[in-house]
């Protein structure tokens, strides 16, 4: 298919409405073919604001030379033009590729507002490129699906309306207005997987079949409405077997599932529903094989870089980090958030006859600590003192959970197991005014 600013037009009003579009702009071909036409619809983009974003990621010597000719592009477009500089090394163990997407990705969802669209100029020939990456990684249907068409991102959205033109069409109508465009040389360094099927593997397939570009889009396609359906199933098995919160599902209902079911309901409580890292199939099997199958009394857990499955009481939990518990205490007023060691916020909202005694904001002597053993406290109503291992075992706190369940003090007095009790002799009054204290 021939690429023209009209064909973009048309692929344009099938993304939602905008008020903004932000084109990705690298100064290479394809993005500036994208930004070239989109600048000669703007008659027609009525009401829709036009901007530019490139992303220096400081890696390459000329990184400087190609945001001062990005600007220069946009200059002579009358587009605004916003540059972000990030940090693009990656921590040990994580690809360059890897590295300097997740830092663009991070710049991108910082811009966008509501109802903004940001545009990228993957084309026809990325998607083929991600469909065969994909496969020699062994992915499932979401992952040979390769890109949509646009999704939700950040506050806005994300769209590719050049996925259906090839690199060939964007390269002529580039040639064709005489734009100039910056290579990166990086692009051509078979090192990296994807450039290795760019310049190697793909011209041969093409040779044989010359087509491959579309047929393996066409094929993209095919799998995306297979991943459409499983995402249907997963969402009716997680209504089925959902815990009390999204981070847990409960095992009886879980456990009657198909195998591939219950893989596929993983898969998509893990991302969809609580937007972590999927593990790969194996370390999917060992939650059922493994961890649920578990003696009682076992703390079970199956790993992997980005999240964490528990099982306790009858429901599995999804954790996103081990909890990281303050190892000393944290002074308080009871009148503003705390922030806490494990990331969480402790807050407060005043009731009359809940909580504690309001009276007690400001005292000198209140503190926020966490477990260390051995603690006993007196819960209103309860007449005499417990060992805190003894309530949080009847209150169901996950054993993982209960050294990060901040603790007010007063003194050395334990007057509240924050959002679990308040203890004696410091719960407000019927017609008193209390403070309830809760995590966020």
């Amino acid at each position: 298919m021939r690429f023209t600013p009209p064909q973009l037009a048309a692929r344009l009003e099938q993304f939602p409405a905008v008020r903004r579009y932000w084109v990705a702009y690298s100064g290479g071909c394809d993005s500036h073919v994208l930004l070239h036409a989109l600048a000669a619809l703007r008659s027609r983009l009525a009401g829709v604001t036009l901007c530019a974003l490139h992303v220096n990621h400081e890696l390459h010597p000329q990184a400087s030379a190609w945001s001062a000719h990005c600007q220069a592009v946009c200059d002579a477009l009358e587009v605004p033009l916003t540059q972000i500089s990030v940090d693009a090394r990656g921590v040990k163990g994580e690809s360059p590729e890897a590295a300097a997407r997740a830092a663009r990705y991070r710049a991108f969802a910082g811009i966008l507002e509501k109802d903004d669209g940001l545009l990228l100029a993957h084309h026809r020939d990325d998607q083929a490129e991600t469909l065969l990456l994909q496969l020699l990684r062994g992915g499932g249907p979401r992952g040979l699906a390769g890109m949509p068409q646009w999704r939700k991102f950040a506050a806005g959205w994300l769209g590719r309306p050049l996925l259906a033109f090839s690199r060939q069409s964007l390269c002529d109508y580039a040639r064709a207005e005489g734009l100039q465009w910056i290579d990166d040389p990086s692009n051509f360094d078979t090192e990296f997987d994807r450039n290795y099927l760019r310049q190697t593997i793909l011209p041969m397939l093409r040779q044989r079949w010359p087509s491959v570009g579309a047929t393996l889009a066409r094929a993209a396609g095919h799998q995306a409405e297979a991943a459409a359906l499983l995402t249907q199933v997963a969402e009716r098995d997680w209504q089925r077997c959902r815990g009390e919160s999204r981070d847990t599902l409960r095992i009886t209902p879980f456990m009657r599932l198909l195998k591939a079911e219950r893989q596929n309901l993983l898969r998509y409580w893990i991302n969809d529903i609580n937007g972590l890292q999927v593990p790969d199939s194996r370390r999917l099997t060992r939650i059922q094989t493994e961890l649920i199958p578990a003696a009682a009394d076992a703390q079970p857990s199956i790993r992997w870089p980005g999240g964490e499955v528990r099982r306790y009481a009858g429901q599995l939990y999804l954790l996103r980090a081990a909890p990281n518990a303050s190892s000393g205490p944290l002074v308080w007023d009871l009148k503003q958030t705390l922030p806490l060691h494990n990331g969480q916020q402790l807050l407060m909202k005043r009731k009359t006859g809940q909580g504690l005694k309001a009276s007690l904001s400001g005292a000198p002597n209140l503190t926020i600590r966490f477990r260390q053993g051995g603690e006993r406290c007196r819960p209103a109503g309860r007449g005499h003192r417990h060992r805190l291992k003894k309530l949080m075992q009847e209150w169901q706190v996950p054993p993982w959970q209960r050294d990060s369940v901040p603790l007010l003090y007063v003194g050395e007095e334990i007057a509240a197991v924050v959002g679990y009790c308040v203890c004696e002799p410091y719960q407000a009054e019927a017609d008193e005014e209390g403070v309830v204290l809760f995590t966020d």
